[in-house]
């Protein structure tokens, strides 16, 4: 919806087609140098009214609905602006990617401006990053060109050419005055935005420059914004960057190429003629197959647009509906000192709500299908259960720039801060220990069948084990856990999670079951009782499974103990858990205790004796990624004499969303 309360038209699918001409794209790739994404989102401005405030009674709620509005706006066409003058107080808002930004980095943009510019609260605020501008007022600021007050200037402090050099110097200055006037000129002709440079308008050696104005102003008020910050701008020379921030646009020069995407003008123009004459006739023979998969892809896009649609439709009225706003202040801004840890689905922040709760804030990264279909995943299925070793749900919201899932906050934080931080204050005991062990491995017994249905976590790691003020083990992260319905015995997945917790059958084959949670489990109790992050990367007995494998031939588990425990444990016991991890590891799934079993032999046969394992799965990681390409590519793995020579040979094969989860989690240190 905009400011004059029309909703923003969807997409047709002819307009989207548009994005499958293949060799549309491959013939303009011969004119036009590639990009490489990037959102842009370093500050390069923020300006706050007066710390009285220019608004008279609670402007939070204004500020949100026109937020909202303009999320909408800025998703459909990359700018919006809205205005809401009832109830008071007013409040005018504004938002506009820069012309080079591709969707996705637009967005991107916009959800880090939004996130910043609350800190001005009570006060007006105009946020300037360098791929998008945000603003909000309490008056009708739309046709402001220039504000002499609070305009600025940012000039870099490192120079090009030294400053005893004169002619350099003025030579280096006329080169930024004539690619200024350039970009500023065309961007007037060119609905407000402009490139010059390399593969720009006006091209001047080794000078590149962006000049954007905001949609609300029209072609005689973006020329009299851009002279003024051109004006501005060449007195930062001979810098070797400048941004002049005005209120209707913004203007920068640098000696680095810095924006995404090349937008021609002026003698470009006949690349353009060019590469369109030239791509005609392919693009007729496209335009069937171009509408079909257009439309595919537009009811993909309402469907996610439904599904987002969905839950607050359901959840407006229930106690776990939170609005944005309300855990926005609670986390102050999602301020960085409030900052818990960060992973692949997003960050997580301390909260503290209005009543004094404290709680744990999940940001999570938007709005792709799989994201939507992760997020309501996680929602159902911790909204349905409840354990005192699993993580509390106590609440979501998805109304704004990106949606928030809120869990009960645990003090003492995720296992691996605790487990594997560098010079360590505090050591967990044995006893502690085994109390993370058990209550981890009650929480998994629960949710594959004593909570009704067979859940399969998928991604049980130190990370997703949290811990509550009396070290009680609370498993987290249900983005990947699934379903196993009563008549199936497994499922045939992609495979998702992370390197070194996953089973060789799921791994190899995607064939899912529990038993890869207990696999997972089976190298968490490793990596507990060792003091030792489980990696695929080290080499040979490096690694803790073959490790920990190499010390049980040699009938010597105990040595496998953390150091740093200094002998304080039961041998015989740290001996018998120990083992009941490496039958958890072996590579046959069906030789591996079902966590009904791995809970009672933990619980009350702790002193008994524990069965003999057979060889673990030992990975090799040498084969995990092709070197000569910049993708991940699993293509080959190998796997200990445990697997056949045909699952040695298996390709893995997985959507891109497995890939790149796989290639990040592989590269994070260990």
């Amino acid at each position: 919806m905009n400011s004059n309360g029309a909703s923003p038209p969807m997409r047709s699918p002819v307009a989207i087609s548009a994005c499958f001409a293949l060799p549309l794209l491959a013939l303009s790739s011969l004119f036009f140098s590639p990009a490489v994404s990037d959102p842009r989102i370093a500050q390069a401005g923020l300006l706050c009214g007066n710390s009285s405030g220019i608004f008279a009674g609670n402007i939070v709620p204004n500020f949100g609905a026109i937020m909202r509005e303009i999320s909408v706006s800025v998703t459909d066409r990359r700018w919006g602006n809205s205005s809401l003058t009832s109830p008071p107080p007013a409040v005018y808002g504004l938002a506009q990617c820069h012309g080079d930004l591709v969707e996705t980095d637009c967005l991107l943009c916009y959800a880090e401006s939004r996130t910043r510019i609350p800190r001005c609260l009570p006060s007006s605020g105009r946020l300037y990053l360098d791929g998008c501008f945000l603003r909000y007022d309490g008056y009708d600021f739309y046709n402001e060109t220039v504000d002499p007050t609070r305009d600025m200037l940012k000039c870099s402090s490192n120079s090009t050419v030294p400053a005893d050099q004169k002619d350099r110097v003025a030579e280096f200055s006329d080169r930024v005055d004539r690619v200024l006037r350039n970009v500023s000129a065309t961007a007037v002709q060119n609905r407000g935005f402009a490139v010059a440079g390399e593969d720009g308008v006006g091209e001047v050696a080794g000078v590149y420059a962006l000049a954007q104005c905001w949609s609300t102003l029209d072609a005689g008020g973006c020329r009299v914004c851009l002279e003024n910050a051109t004006s501005m701008a060449r007195s930062c020379a001979p810098g070797e960057e400048a941004r002049a921030m005005n209120a209707g646009c913004f203007l920068r020069y640098s000696t680095t190429k810095f924006y995404s995407v090349p937008v021609t003008g002026g003698s470009s123009r006949i690349h353009i003629t060019i590469a369109i004459a030239s791509s005609a006739a392919a693009a007729t023979s496209l335009v069937l197959i171009g509408a079909y998969i257009g439309y595919k892809k537009y009811s993909m896009d309402k469907q996610v647009q439904n599904s987002l649609l969905r839950l607050p439709a359901s959840m407006s009225k229930s106690s776990l509906y939170f609005k944005y706003e309300t855990l926005e202040k609670a986390t102050n801004f999602f301020h960085d000192e409030r900052k818990l840890g960060q992973g692949g689905a997003g960050s997580v922040y301390k909260g503290i709500l209005a009543d004094g709760k404290v709680v744990a804030v999940k940001r999570l990264v938007f709005n792709t299908r799989q994201w939507v279909d992760d997020f309501f995943n996680e929602v159902n299925l911790i909204n349905g259960i409840q354990h005192k070793n699993l993580v509390r749900l106590l609440g979501c919201s998805i109304e704004g720039p990106e949606s928030l899932l809120v869990y009960e906050y645990l003090p003492n934080r995720s296992l691996d801060q605790v487990l594997f931080v560098s010079n360590a204050t505090y050591i967990l005991t044995w006893e502690e220990r085994l109390h993370i062990i058990t209550g981890t491995a009650e929480g998994l017994e629960y949710l594959h069948g004593g909570c009704g249905v067979k859940i399969i976590h998928r991604d049980i790691k130190t990370s997703n084990i949290l811990l509550d003020e009396n070290l009680t083990a609370k498993i987290a992260d249900f983005g990947l856990a699934r379903c196993l319905a009563p008549d199936k015995s497994h499922l045939s997945t992609g495979i998702a999670g992370t390197l070194g917790y996953m089973a060789p059958e799921y791994l190899v084959r995607g064939q899912l079951t529990e038993k890869a949670d207990v696999y997972a489990f089976g190298v968490l109790v490793l990596e507990i009782l060792s003091g030792r992050k489980s990696s695929v990367f080290a080499q040979g007995s490096g690694s803790v499974l073959p490790s920990v494998w190499k010390h049980y031939r040699s009938n010597n588990l105990a040595a496998c103990v953390d150091p740093a425990l200094r002998g304080k444990f039961p041998v015989q016991e740290a001996t018998n858990v120990l083992q009941l991890s490496l039958l958890c590891t072996q590579a046959s799934m069906d030789l591996r205790p079902p966590m009904s079993g791995v809970v009672e032999m933990l619980l009350h046969n702790r002193d008994r004796e524990v069965p003999q394992p057979k060889q673990p799965p030992f990975l090799n990681a040498s084969v995990l990624s092709d070197e000569s390409s910049g993708r991940s590519s699993y293509t080959h793995t190998w796997l200990s004499n445990q697997l056949t020579a045909s699952e040695v040979s298996s390709s893995l094969t997985g959507s891109p969303r497995t890939n790149s989860r796989l290639a990040m989690e592989a590269s994070e240190p260990r």
